[in-house]
């Protein structure tokens, strides 16, 4: 397979800070390759790199002649004074509108992320960012390419359009490189994983959960890893395993070692002992809306509900984007008045709201100063914390705490506005989208966070892993001025939209069902292969250990390693079989 992007030895600094150093790797055809990393720690600098957008200091970054590439990341600027139309119809030279309104293709793209619905003719410098980002994002996908770059593209899409996203992907047979924090997103798209860590670029095999054991494997066998991320990456890995559907592809034999890492990790919380805080701290009446209406300009989002939000409940809300979600929770924050109806909050309630708006903050102030201003100290069920641990938690480390808060890019001003929040002690949170900005690692501490916390929550997200995580209960908003119940969660929500819309593209035929001779034959296949990969493992550990002896001995140390490449190489090639043949066996 050729590669279709290659950097050789590549460097990228920002001032006195190295973002890459000395990076080598490939992008090769039909690849699909998520990015992760901390924010700031060079995720977005390798993308543009890559793509051409950013010239290295050092290296050289070559790219197949004639390469089709498309390139979205947060800098992407459409054509000034352009239209929709000018954006993504023009470019591919139809003589007609009933010549791309019949291609199925671009039709579907226009639909999946919804920019059929701002009209062709509207100009894009009236849109907001969300808006302007998916037409760029359409405007990308609607060409023929070999390649495609996108930074944060599930950022300004609902759980509907990031799942549209995914499947349009999988479908198409362009390669993809991919900065996102959608966790499902990255485990249902990416068959690759790259991590931007301190100026290099760790390459995994996989997807999320793959990525999320390999760092737990690789902080059992490092001791001098932080205790912290360990038991971060080692929980984040027992709720994969144990909550939502395991979705790792990797051979049984490392699913039991992932089994054995998490053999004393507790559940991620203890329902019952928070259910009970909470009660002690609410009372019985949290909030209650009775016969509520919520009227926004000349629509009514909201009609006749009746909606009792209790001590200790964990609340998701989706919807499609305009379906009123952040009208809702901010009439339940008290924040926009009620049409009709009334709403009741209990006398011992103390609510926070995170809105998707960046408050104002004294610019000369430090981070530090600015949690602080709220308190020193804060208790977060069985958690207590100072203001710079808190801090710490969400990614602002001890020298990042004395910036100017005038210095702090949008995703840290968000960051720092969640941290002040959880520092007043509210016993009700309201989150508005909050995990847009976040990279994964200050996720997993906002969820761990969470996970302990002894109140009562209410979020809107599309981030299906936090809504997955934290939330006891889904309610949808599906246009009929009604909250509904889904007791099957986003699947269920996905389910009732699909089947809300009419099919447009035949269904594939279904697979014939395999006999049972044949699902025995392919069970007995599969026990050989995790045999041999077993017995090739083993190899390779004995091969580093006698390599590591011969380190004085050139000529044992050449043919120890070239046996261990072909060790490598051959549990490439079983562990392919094995993911060939387990497929069989699902069908």
């Amino acid at each position: 397979m050729a590669n279709l992007v290659n950097l050789e030895s590549v460097s990228k600094s920002f001032g006195v800070r190295p973002l890459l150093d000395g990076v080598s790797l490939g992008v090769g055809e039909g690849d699909r390759i998520g990015v992760v990393g901390l924010n700031g720690g060079g995720k977005t600098t390798l993308l543009e790199v890559l793509a051409g957008v950013a010239e290295p200091d050092e290296g050289r970054v070559s790219r197949n002649r004639g390469l089709r590439m498309a390139v979205v990341t947060q800098r992407t600027e459409l054509p000034e004074g352009s239209t929709v139309r000018n954006a993504v119809i023009d470019p591919l030279g139809f003589a007609a509108d009933h010549e791309w309104a019949a291609d199925a293709r671009v039709r579907s793209i226009l639909d999946g992320l919804g920019v059929t619905g701002f009209g062709l003719d509207a100009p894009v410098a009236t849109m907001s960012g969300g808006e302007r980002r998916r037409v760029a994002l359409a405007a990308a996908l609607v060409q023929e390419l070999d390649l495609v770059v996108l930074d944060e593209p599930t950022n300004h899409l609902d759980v509907e359009g990031v799942r549209w996203l995914a499947d349009h992907l999988l479908a198409r047979r362009t390669a993809l490189v991919v900065v996102t924090h959608d966790r499902w997103f990255l485990d249902t798209v990416c068959s690759r994983t790259w991590e931007v860590v301190g100026g290099r670029v760790e390459q995994y095999e996989g997807g999320y959960a793959d990525w999320i054991f390999a760092r737990a494997e690789r902080a059992r066998l490092a001791d001098t890893l932080e205790e912290k991320r360990r038991n971060l990456a080692r929980k984040e890995l027992a709720w994969l395993r144990r909550g939502a559907p395991a979705r790792t592809s990797k051979p049984r034999y490392r699913i039991e070692a992932a089994e054995a890492l998490i053999s004393d990790v507790p559940a991620p919380r203890d329902s019952v002992e928070l259910l009970a805080f909470a009660k002690r701290r609410l009372g019985k009446t949290v909030l209650e809306l009775e016969d509520a209406s919520v009227v926004v300009g000349d629509r009514k989002l909201v009609d006749g509900l009746t909606w009792r939000i209790g001590p200790g409940d964990r609340v998701g809300i989706v919807g499609v984007n305009g379906s009123g979600k952040t009208s809702l929770l901010r009439s339940l924050a008290g924040e926009l008045p009620l049409a009709g109806g009334s709403l009741v909050r209990g006398q011992t309630v103390k609510l926070a709201h995170l809105s998707q708006e960046l408050h104002d903050l004294d610019g000369s102030m430090r981070v530090l100063e600015a949690v602080e201003e709220i308190a020193r100290r804060v208790s977060l069920g069985k958690q207590e914390l100072s203001a710079s641990q808190l801090a710490e938690r969400f990614g602002f480390s001890s020298q990042r705490q004395w910036t100017p808060v005038g210095d702090l890019s949008g995703g840290e001003r968000r960051r720092l506005q969640l941290c002040r929040l959880l520092m007043a002690e509210p016993n009700v949170l309201l989150l508005d989208e909050p995990t847009n900005d976040l990279d994964i690692d200050t996720l997993q501490q906002l969820e761990d966070l969470l996970d302990s916390w002894p109140g009562t929550l209410v979020v809107i997200s599309h981030d299906r892993y936090l809504v997955e995580r934290v939330c006891d209960q889904v309610v949808a908003l599906f246009g009929d001025g009604g909250l509904t119940d889904l007791p099957g969660g986003i699947e269920e929500y996905l389910r009732r939209r699909t089947e809300a819309q009419p099919v447009t593209t035949t269904a594939a035929a279904p697979k014939a069902p395999s006999t049972a001779a044949d699902q025995r034959a392919a069970r007995k296949e599969l026990a050989r292969l995790e045999r041999r990969l077993e017995a090739l493992h083993k190899r390779e550990a004995v091969l580093h250990e006698a390599l590591a002896q011969a380190a004085t001995d050139p000529e044992r140390l050449l043919a120890l390693d070239a046996e261990l490449r072909a060790v490598l190489a051959e549990a490439e090639d079983v562990e392919t079989q094995w993911l060939t043949t387990a497929e069989s066996t699902d069908s």
